[in-house]
């Protein structure tokens, strides 16, 4: 009896692997990428550019390039440590001129309290702490730092997930800085390895007014320049765009985001490129 034909469809009827989860086919959220923390819990590297053109009727217009590396690493499958905001901020504006300098740091950890792999429903909490490390001459380094405590979660319905993130910025010290609400959301769909498509929305709302500079709007995910004018102000940016899974463990990601609430502000459009690797 020739057993070739069965062994090779019992083998193509087996599932690709013993510990694959419905997760392995959700995306991570590319925008806003220091506070839009995905709820999974993953090991990573992710080295990240970011360009960002500011309102000609902010400080004249121009740019802002970052230059990051996000690192992430999985305590169990349920805790991880993270490290969501460093690298280094190259500024061009006609307002202020050409500046450069080191961004602050921040890390913190998150718990997945919920996983529901029959539901395909996951619920993380977590916090970072940001300490004011960076240079000055690209607004950062101001004030005694900061609190930033989150809940994501991700629904996932076969292929499709609907991933959201609420928080509260809370600084050290309010004459210094200000407090904000954020949040944000993303809808994504799995159509293949090379192509998962996604559209996504990130809102920042200030609450206080700080003794800075006297803006009616703040620096939305990378600055925080403790506005004087900027409580009850909000921004938001809403964008798309793919990821692709070029290796097992790498991802690349694509994003382009544009300011829609109206107002001139730091917020007129972003492209974000990154690479997520996983260990």
């Amino acid at each position: 009896m020739n057993l070739l034909p069965l062994a090779c469809a019992t083998a193509l009827a087996a599932p690709a692997s013993a510990d694959s989860s419905w997760t392995d086919h959700a995306v991570n959220p590319v925008t806003n990428p220091i506070f839009f923390e995905s709820p999974l819990i993953q090991s990573e590297a992710r080295p990240l550019f970011v360009h960002h053109r500011l309102d000609d009727g902010f400080v004249g217009g121009g740019f802002v390039n970052v230059y990051a590396l996000q690192l992430r690493y999985a305590v169990n499958d349920r805790l991880a440590i993270i490290a969501t905001k460093d690298g280094y901020i190259d500024t061009h504006t006609p307002g202020i001129g050409n500046r450069d300098g080191w961004a602050d740091i921040a890390a913190g950890l998150k718990y997945a309290l919920v996983k529901d792999e029959a539901s395909r429903f996951q619920v993380t909490p977590g916090f970072t702490v940001t300490l004011p490390t960076g240079n000055e001459d690209v607004f950062q380094g101001n004030g005694k730092g900061e609190w930033n405590v989150f809940v994501s979660a991700v629904k996932g319905f076969g292929d499709l997930h609907f991933t959201a993130n609420v928080g509260a910025r809370v600084p050290n010290d309010f004459s210094r800085n200000t407090a904000s609400a954020h949040y944000s959301g993303q809808i994504d769909y799995w159509v293949s390895r090379w192509f998962s498509p996604f559209v996504a929305v990130n809102a920042f709302t200030t609450l206080n007014a700080a003794n800075g500079l006297g803006l009616a709007t703040e620096g939305f995910d990378l600055i925080n320049f403790g506005s004087s004018k900027a409580a009850g102000a909000t921004q938001a940016a809403f964008g798309g765009g793919f990821r692709s899974r070029v290796l097992d463990n790498l991802d690349l990601g694509l994003a382009y985001e544009f300011g829609i609430t109206g107002q001139e502000d730091i917020f007129r459009d972003r492209v974000t490129v990154d690479v997520s690797w996983r260990f």
